[in-house]
């Protein structure tokens, strides 16, 4: 596995062509992707190499929760980018899945989240990628809602099953902690079912039913998630993907560059195995 920087993760704003730079000067191995179909792929490979970065992975670049209109000219533009991040040597998609609904009965969303990310992971499959989902754990997230949909790690491994053998999950530290996840769930998982990482903390004092999802800590810093356990749960299993930072800390945004990688570096070596 390797350290993974999406600078808009941690309050950072520039464009893709600096990343590589700035991961590789606070001891990122990987960046994000953020395809333009309409780009060679040498505008990346030649901007990662410079600074011996690998490609990370990329968000799915298709509108599957709203209506079909949405989702089908979307959907129209994923060959493109799929073959793109093939020839950039990426092969890891992911996205996240909304937890509930108003609209929509748990029967109902499930049928439409199967088919349209099945379509989505045939595409990608042909062109030797993964697509990782991402549970939304807090119960705060559901609340207020008519419908609840899929929020634990088990239930979105049952819709990975459903997109296809090239889908898996994305596992989001927080997630695992505020769906209530445990050890042996981590425990039970292998290298194939995990396609994207994320890490983070959680505030401290709060119950874990009242934590609000845009609310969160740096990796490792309040403890309140059992971060050593998790990311060795990631070295049992062989885990070869990204980890990315993904925090929320509202006040990083508002802070110097240098001084947000120096923070979001520190956290990452104070997590990081062996």
């Amino acid at each position: 596995m390797h350290r993974c920087l999406v600078p808009g993760c941690v309050g950072i704003d520039l464009p893709w062509k600096q990343w590589p730079a700035l991961a590789a000067k606070w001891g990122f191995e990987a960046v994000d992707l953020r395809l333009d179909a309409s780009k060679p792929a040498a505008f990346y490979t030649d901007a990662l190499a410079a600074d011996g970065i690998r490609p990370g992975g990329v968000g799915l670049p298709v509108q599957f929760r709203t209506d079909d209109a949405a989702f089908d000219e979307s959907f129209a533009g994923l060959e493109a980018v799929a073959k793109l991040a093939a020839e950039i040597g990426c092969d890891r998609f992911y996205t996240w899945i909304l937890p509930a609904s108003d609209d929509f009965t748990f029967g109902e969303n499930y049928e439409i989240h199967s088919t349209r990310l099945n379509a989505c992971a045939k595409v990608l499959g042909d062109h030797g990628c993964r697509l990782g989902l991402e549970f939304v754990g807090p119960k705060t997230s559901r609340d207020g809602k008519k419908y609840a949909f899929i929020h634990t790690m088990e239930g979105m491994l049952d819709l990975a099953d459903d997109v296809g053998p090239n889908a898996g999950l994305l596992l989001d530290a927080w997630h695992w902690y505020t769906s209530h996840g445990t050890l042996e769930d981590l425990a039970a998982l292998t290298d194939n079912e995990v396609v994207y990482v994320h890490v983070n903390d959680a505030p401290e004092g709060i119950d874990v039913d009242r934590q609000m999802d845009n609310v969160r800590a740096l990796p490792g810093e309040t403890g309140v998630i059992k971060i050593d356990a998790f990311m060795s749960a990631l070295v049992r299993m062989g885990y070869t993907g990204p980890v990315t930072p993904e925090p929320f800390v509202k006040e990083l945004a508002e802070m110097p560059v240098d001084e947000v990688m120096q923070r979001v570096s520190a956290s990452m070596k104070k997590i990081w195995p062996g």
